[in-house]
């Protein structure tokens, strides 16, 4: 798909054709040109896109480079690559999920992405930067943490265009994509509330977070919305882990007056309280109802299975590709600002109307 920029791909043209542009010509990917032209083996391409790559190739005048003579003039490089930094990967997957949402997009756009990994070290993230400057296939960079924070953002990334993804600085400096967790807090307590359910515990993440504290804001508003004061006594902080969500179900269920549904701030606490409730001797979602948050692969999987809110990491993933393209190929001003994104309900079986 072509990337605006300006480049003349007719014969008579000043500027070089290239892959890009055979692609948006003759309706394919840039992987299948890619594939055609340097006759690839294994490539399982129909004998009519074969034809149309070639004869879009013919038409601009592209050639390659066996056929550009014996002294190849020095190339043209693209800007066909957006950097993904992120501080961690490996410990959770919403930071992996993200960077699906991005290439995914990316790729639709004929972009590729390379990551890479800081661990939250200065002297790596340094040494990521400069080699990413350096390279002029890079249109741009997607500042990533693995969990939402407020950042200060390296200085180098001045020069070059920046959206930042699941954090923030102050004073703003650049678009901002990051999820909507209070919204989220509201729609999982909600989702409670309409059910008939007036004692609900919160089990949360941990409190100094940013995440933890805006669901526990949607979870206050959610009961306010429904006439029902919020009883402290009901909150129990987590720490994401499914230990912590059994000891602290064990405690809420332990109560003279126990809740009649508990919401976690992740599926693993989640997973927690129900073996806690199992433990208890109490039903899921007869006797008690659960809510997780996040909506994790195994969210599908624990039985019953399990009703929770999704945290947008792939929808996040792509509107951040979305406003770097829109920057830096396609050279459009936008302000900096913060966009949140919100997650949709997942009702499953794990939460019902309150039988007591």
């Amino acid at each position: 798909m072509a990337k605006g920029n300006g480049r003349n791909t007719d014969k008579n043209g000043s500027g070089r054709p290239t892959m890009t542009d055979i692609a948006r010509i003759a309706g394919v990917s840039q992987s299948s040109v890619s594939l055609v032209l340097n006759e690839m083996s294994g490539s399982r391409i129909s004998v009519e896109t074969q034809q149309k790559v070639r004869e879009a190739a013919h038409k601009i005048g592209y050639r390659l480079p066996a056929t550009r003579g014996t002294v190849a003039a020095t190339p043209v490089v693209e800007k066909d690559t957006i950097a993904f930094i992120v501080d961690e990967i490996s410990t959770s997957p919403h930071p992996v999920v993200s960077l699906d949402g991005i290439r995914d997009y990316a790729f639709e756009q004929g972009l590729l992405v390379s990551a890479h990994v800081t661990r939250s070290n200065p002297d790596l993230e340094q040494a990521v930067l400069r080699s990413v400057l350096r390279d002029p296939s890079i249109a741009g960079v997607i500042y990533a943490t693995i969990f939402t924070r407020k950042v200060s953002v390296p200085p180098a990334l001045k020069s070059i265009p920046t959206v930042l993804l699941n954090c923030y600085c102050e004073p703003r400096q650049h678009v901002a994509i990051v999820p909507g967790e209070v919204v989220g807090g509201f729609a999982a307590t909600a989702h409670l509330t309409a059910l008939g359910h007036k004692r609900i515990g919160f089990i949360n993440g941990e409190p100094w977070m940013d995440a933890a504290m805006d669901r526990l804001k949607g979870y206050k508003q959610a009961l306010a919305t429904a006439d029902i004061a919020f009883d402290e006594s009901l909150v129990r902080d987590g720490d994401w882990l499914p230990l912590r969500g059994y000891e602290a179900g064990i405690e809420l269920l332990s109560m003279a007056n126990r809740p009649t549904a508990i919401f976690c701030g992740n599926d693993l606490m989640a997973i927690g309280v129900m073996e806690a409730a199992q433990e208890k001797g109490l039903r899921v979602p007869q006797d008690v109802s659960v809510m997780g948050y996040d909506d994790q692969e195994l969210a599908r999987y624990t039985h019953p299975p399990l009703s929770t809110l999704v945290l947008p990491n792939y929808e996040m993933g792509q509107k951040a590709a979305g406003y770097l393209i829109d920057m830096a190929i396609h050279g459009k001003q936008i302000r900096p600002m913060t966009i949140k994104v919100d997650g949709p309900l997942v009702v499953r079986e794990t939460t019902g109307a309150m039988c007591r």
